[in-house]
């Protein structure tokens, strides 16, 4: 006989759109963790002389290959490969520019269209967009990923005591949960955006703030509806402890609304970061973003290739974590076979 969770799994895989999206989101998730060895400037492996060298883990001076400076070689500028090329050969990423890479050797003007060099073209700055895009796609995940599971465990916290102790706690904590949420959000971001220097770790914990509520709602009216069942007071008879009989009895009832609602906080957390790098709230100018590429397009309307791509990269990432939040619905559904 299966087990509830591999019946949840049957009902997962049965909804083929969101087991196929989950899987292409990982798989893309994946790579993007290795951004490096995808995009990246400096080569992964370079033989000179019969000896190899790793610029990917070392900086080398231009010396090293022949050069004529003892600063750290370019790896961009044709000389430098030419004289690798002279007594060696080196292995270089798909995209050979990383996010921040500028390149001062492509002919075009910038921000020059989709070529041969520039697979999706560069910015206004002469930034490959191909690279800005993976790294950024890394970036907006992990952030969601960390704003998500932040939001989680305060959420689930603060509904647990507010559904388990019940009574005046409970009418406290809502109270206070209606003026915190009622507090502009986006003016607070606005002033300490202009305080503090602009952070991707200032932006978590600001959004942290006020990521939780939402979710502890539903936690608190599972604890409610469970707290006065008869196991729970047969254990409270028997003399278990109140946080034993909240995270070992009453907390796995109330992860089924948690786990159901994750993919679509994570889509949140990706579209609030995206829309607060567009408004220059966000992360550091130098950081790769998916905002900050929109913006561009904004500001260059001829350049139509910053803006769909990035319209391509943010609406198929959020395309694929609403079916993936579809087939998570559909296997907590036990009315579904």
């Amino acid at each position: 006989m299966q087990t509830p969770g591999r019946r949840a799994w049957a009902r997962f895989k049965g909804h083929w759109r969101g087991y196929v999206s989950l899987w292409i989101f990982a798989v893309l998730f994946v790579l993007s963790l290795g951004a490096e060895l995808i995009a990246n400037n400096r080569p992964l492996l370079i033989e000179y002389q019969g000896q190899f060298y790793f610029p990917l883990w070392r900086a080398y001076p231009e010396t090293t290959f022949g050069g004529d400076f003892k600063t750290n070689a370019d790896y961009t500028d044709p000389y430098v490969i030419g004289k690798i090329r002279e007594h060696g050969w080196l292995w270089r990423a798909p995209i050979p520019f990383s996010y921040d890479t500028i390149d001062y050797y492509n002919p075009a003007p910038n921000p020059a269209p989709p070529n041969a060099r520039h697979w999706l073209g560069t910015d206004d700055r002469g930034r490959d967009v191909a690279a800005r895009l993976i790294y950024g796609f890394r970036i907006s995940v992990l952030f969601a990923f960390a704003l998500t599971a932040i939001g989680m465990v305060v959420g689930m916290l603060a509904g647990a005591v507010q559904g388990y102790l019940g009574g005046k706690v409970d009418l406290a904590m809502q109270r206070f949960i209606e003026v915190w949420g009622s507090l502009p959000e986006l003016y607070l971001l606005i002033i300490f955006s202009s305080i503090f220097a602009p952070s991707i770790g200032l932006l978590l914990i600001l959004l942290s703030l006020f990521g939780w509520i939402g979710l502890s709602d539903y936690v608190r009216a599972e604890f409610l509806k469970g707290r006065n069942l008869e196991y729970v007071r047969a254990a409270r008879s028997l003399g278990v402890s109140g946080p034993r009989i909240m995270f070992r009895h009453l907390m796995p009832n109330a992860l089924t609304p948690v786990i159901t609602f994750l993919p679509f906080r994570v889509s949140g957390a990706i579209l609030a970061l995206t829309s607060l790098d567009f408004l220059g709230l966000g992360v550091p100018p130098s950081t790769p973003s998916l905002g900050e590429l929109l913006s561009q397009g904004k500001n260059n309307v001829d350049a139509w290739w910053l803006s769909l791509t990035t319209f391509g990269v943010l609406v198929g990432t959020l395309m694929l974590l609403i079916f993936i939040g579809e087939a998570v619905r559909a296997a907590f559904d036990t009315r579904q076979k």
